[in-house]
């Protein structure tokens, strides 16, 4: 499935991944391919990305704080607020 993350500055990552967990606001959850539609309010916190990168799999984190995501046709759209260091 595709994964793109924004915030209001820049394009923070797009790429095909395999999963992907995110801070909702009343705990996280996580999104697997062919994941029904839906679209969440995202709290503080990490979001967790793992995709196959060279034939290894690869986690990614960011720290984000919060925003919304989108979930549609095996896309995760993520509009975030910002990106914590």
């Amino acid at each position: 499935m595709y994964l793109e993350i924004i915030t209001p500055d820049e394009n923070v990552f797009e790429g095909e991944v395999n999963s992907a967990m995110f801070p909702g606001s009343d705990g996280s959850f996580q999104i697997l391919n062919d994941h029904a539609p839906m679209v969440s309010a995202l709290g503080k916190g990490d979001v967790k990305i793992e995709r196959i990168h060279e034939k290894k799999t690869e986690d990614i984190h960011f720290s984000i704080d919060g925003g919304v995501v989108e979930v549609l046709n095996n896309k995760i759209l993520v509009l975030a607020e910002s990106i914590g260091e």
